[in-house]
């Protein structure tokens, strides 16, 4: 399972990558950045966990079925 470690840190870099792109200036409040950052952080993370655990169910998917 030490590969799946690997995965979460490789798609949190992904997931930060992809979200940064996003402009989020009509949802938050002016004088807020601090606050901004903390929900793409907590985007970040959530996106990675989900990305991680399509991958290994998938991978072990494809296992079992070969």
């Amino acid at each position: 399972m030490n590969y799946k470690a690997i995965i979460y840190v490789i798609s949190l870099f992904i997931s930060i990558f992809a979200i940064s792109g996003i402009n989020f200036d009509g949802f938050i409040k002016k004088n807020k950045a601090l606050e901004a950052r903390v929900l793409v952080l907590i985007l970040s993370i959530s996106l990675s966990y989900l990305l991680t655990n399509f991958i290994t169910d998938f991978v072990d998917l494809t296992s079992i079925i070969n």
